[in-house]
């Protein structure tokens, strides 16, 4: 008995060889034929041993035969290629010398059959290929379904089949790319392959984002806000709530990362797919899309501020408050945990921290789209029909303050990571701000430019009703040579208010609100500010025609304010921020140079700059009325010297004793120094200048065309009085330049023509224009110099 050896186990017999013996020994007296059952299966063994032998060999045969098989069949295509090339090269030698007949002509036919199987071939090589993909796909998929379905499946069995389809998806995605880019001409077969693809992306998304979402709920996502008070939330971290992301520890937290990569994956999955489809139109546009994870970890926080924010409608302070809270407390989590797997999954221009603040804003405007801003336009609309004055446009423009506030404490979030922000449409960087909220309405913008307008009118009225505001020289750095502008303080009053406008709009999302706001707002007041001037020069020139002093310096703190406000306008339009609203000007306000509909527009009718306008007619309205002053300055010189203009016999009698200047130029030049004194010391720099140089030219021009050109005979003694006479003039102007003369050029040659010796006059006129240039005369033509030759008397 002991050297009998044990039955092996019966759960290691195989199902046959169970059959097998309980059929053979099924009672007592089938264990007495045991030995001739033994017989019987060694010889079974031995005759399936020998069959095993017998195919082995035959297989060897088999394998042999086909060896030499193919290498007969491979030296036959061998001997057909190359007489096939020589049979090519012979029919190319005939071809040339023949009529195109015969075999040549068949050859092309032959070559587009081989090509077309060729083509066929390869078409069923790839279809087969993205048929028995898109199979596994649907496989995957299937099974993820129903591993979801049973309640006992494995998580981790369910994420890895989700993998499973996402990396085949990317390599179908990857031979579809170079079937598109390869084979143009199979689009049909192309459709069809997205047409299963987006059946099972549209199954594989929603899958994904419910198991992201419960696996959120399970490590008690969103944070409790129940705890927070209107007094805790300016504290710079929330102690008692801690950060879910950094307490989820072990198995779920490895759940929730590899969840989260699956998501990822899929959108760059997506992200490619777009990318071809849109292949030669603006791709960035449509590619950019919120981080699908970051936007689940943002929507159920959303909902539950919203639960505190309808209990604080009278209070929106709150309502920033809180939003700046959690996204400055969670915004590291960001970065420190879910952004190595964005990177992992290769999910290229995408910030975590970008995302998660950007939805948070995002979702802030939204609501007060919805709920804040129609409350605020009720009221609004309510004031118009009753004509009762309410608190609404007061509480809309704090509105705006906390929206500007907020946006203004949002941004040091994003700059601290050195995030390069997304692009828009236009190239712009995409700017994470509240007023966004404007985007879709540009009438809410319409209505906030008129509330803002409004505003700045009642404060600055008052301060242009002032008077003392208008003789007060400005204070401040507004410009860097403040001091030569003379302007009144109203100018700086004014740009004040203009400034704090262009401040509340600097924030907005996009140029075209930006300029749209501006044009809305700024234009306004500045052409307000101009239509003061104006009536103000308009009284002082309608009491006293401008020959009072008064009125004179009235006109000049004008000037010197539109002086003013046109240097702060171009200063401004060198600046970025308003280069790019001059190149977005349109036939309206807002409007784009791409809203042109399609004509041809001169880049000078919108790259001037955006208050092109205004500056052009703050130029127009100095340049008016300098020359109004000019005119009237010119008008009283001219009347005080008109005696000494007609005195024609003085320029041949000899000066009276102890004069050397004529009596009657003096009380002239006297009223011209004292106004041109008076004006100086009023008038800017700049516009100053023109005057001076302008009234020398009429100076000039009324003494050479009142006294050279009047047929006036010069003797010595005349000559020499008119020379000190016509110092005594240059000498009012010498106080501005050094050379006073260069600016009489037609009195300061007539008089050297007047000063020549008779031979040298003489020669001048002989020598015609030539002779005349070498003699220093170039501003005179010949008839004038014949004239003046002739009136000079020569007594020697």
């Amino acid at each position: 008995m002991d050297s009998l050896q044990g039955l092996p186990p019966l759960s290691t017999l195989s199902t046959s060889v169970s059959s097998t013996l309980n059929a053979k020994l099924g009672t007592n007296h089938d264990l007495t034929q045991a030995p001739s059952i033994v017989a019987e299966f060694l010889t079974q063994c031995d005759d399936l041993e020998r069959n095993l032998v017998h195919l082995n060999r035959t297989l060897e045969s088999n394998l042999a035969s086909y060896a030499s098989f193919s290498n007969r069949i491979g030296h036959l295509f061998g001997i057909v290629n190359s007489k096939l090339i020589d049979l090519g090269s012979s029919v190319c030698l005939r071809s040339s010398v023949s009529d195109g007949e015969g075999l040549g002509e068949e050859l092309p036919s032959l070559a587009k059959e081989v090509a077309r199987v060729e083509a066929v071939r390869a078409y069923a090589e790839v279809a087969s290929k993205l048929d028995n993909l898109i199979g596994d796909i649907e496989d995957a998929v299937s099974s993820t379904m129903n591993k979801n379905l049973r309640k006992d499946s494995s998580a981790q069995n369910s994420e890895e089949t989700r993998m499973v389809a996402i990396k085949t998806l990317k390599v179908t995605e990857d031979l579809l790319t170079s079937v598109t880019k390869a084979r143009p001409q199979w689009a049909c077969l192309v459709s069809a392959v997205y047409h299963r693809v987006d059946r099972s992306l549209a199954i594989l998304r929603p899958q994904a984002i419910a198991d992201h979402r419960a696996l959120l709920t399970s490590f008690g996502w969103p944070p409790s806000l129940s705890n927070l008070t209107s007094s805790s939330l300016d504290a710079r971290k929330s102690s008692e709530v801690p950060n879910p992301l950094f307490t989820m520890h072990g198995d779920l937290k490895r759940r929730y990362c590899e969840n989260f990569f699956a998501l990822c994956r899929l959108q760059e999955l997506q992200r490619q797919r777009k990318s071809r489809q849109l292949e030669g139109h603006n791709r960035e546009v449509a590619l950019h899309q919120p981080l699908w994870a970051i936007e689940e970890l943002v929507n159920p926080v959303s909902v539950a501020c919203q639960c505190h924010f309808s209990k604080w409608i009278d209070k929106p302070e709150f309502i920033f408050a809180l939003v700046y809270k959690i996204t400055r407390d969670y915004v590291d989590s960001m970065d420190e945990l879910l952004q190595p797997l964005v990177d992992e999954a290769m999910l290229t221009g995408y910030s975590c921290k970008e995302e998660w603040i950007s939805a948070m804003v995002t979702s802030l405007s939204t609501y007060l789209a919805k709920e804040i801003f129609p409350i605020y336009i009720g009221q609004l609309e309510e004031e118009i029909v009753t004509g009762i004055r309410s608190q609404a446009r007061t509480s809309w423009l704090h509105l705006i303050d906390l929206m500007v506030s907020f946006d203004n404490r949002i941004k040091p979030l994003v700059e601290q990571s050195g995030i390069l922000l997304s692009l828009l449409e236009d190239g712009t960087p995409r700017k994470i701000s509240s007023l966004s909220v404007f985007c879709d309405r540009p009438d809410w913008l319409d209505m906030w430019a008129e509330i803002e307008l409004d505003d700045a009118m009642e404060k600055l009225k008052p301060e242009i009703d002032e008077e003392r505001n208008w003789t007060k020289k400005a204070q401040g750095a507004d410009l860097s040579n403040s001091d030569d502008y003379k302007s009144p303080a109203v100018s700086s009053i004014t740009f004040t208010c203009l400034s704090s406008l262009i401040e509340r709009c600097r924030l907005l999302p996009t140029v075209s609100l930006r300029s749209r706001f501006l044009r809305l707002t700024s234009t306004p007041v500045i052409n307000f500010f101009l239509d003061c001037l104006l009536l103000r020069c308009q009284e002082a020139e309608g009491l006293t025609a401008l020959t009072d002093d008064d009125a004179l310096i009235k006109v000049s703190n004008s000037v010197n304010a539109a002086h003013y406000s046109e240097s702060i306008l171009k200063e401004w339009c060198e600046d970025v921020f308003f280069l790019e609203m001059g190149l977005d000007q349109g036939e309206h306000p807002g409007e784009s140079v791409a809203e042109y509909s399609g004509r041809e527009v001169p880049i000078e009718e919108y790259g001037n700059g955006i208050f092109h306008e205004e500056i052009v007619k703050f130029e127009d309205f100095r340049t008016q009325w300098v020359e109004k002053i000019t005119m009237v300055i010119f008008r009283g010189f001219d009347a005080r010297c008109r005696d000494y203009i007609k005195n024609r016999r003085q320029w041949q009698e000899k000066s009276e004793e102890g004069w050397t200047v004529s009596q009657t130029l003096i009380g002239a030049l006297d009223y011209l120094q004292a106004k041109m004194a008076l004006i100086e010391e009023n008038l800017n720099r700049v516009d100053f200048a023109g005057i001076w140089r302008s009234l020398a030219a009429g100076v000039d021009k009324l003494i050479f065309n009142g006294i050279l050109m009047s047929n006036v005979k010069f003797q010595e003694e005349g000559v020499e009085r008119f020379g000190y006479d016509v110092e005594v003039v240059w000498g009012v102007f010498r106080a501005w330049c050094l050379r006073p003369e260069g600016f009489f050029l037609k009195v300061s040659e007539s008089l050297k023509l007047l000063k020549m010796e008779k031979e040298q006059l003489e020669d001048s006129l002989k020598g015609g224009q030539k002779r005349m240039k070498e003699n220093g005369i170039r501003h005179l033509s010949v008839a004038e110099v014949e004239k003046i030759g002739k009136n000079r008397v020569y007594t020697k």
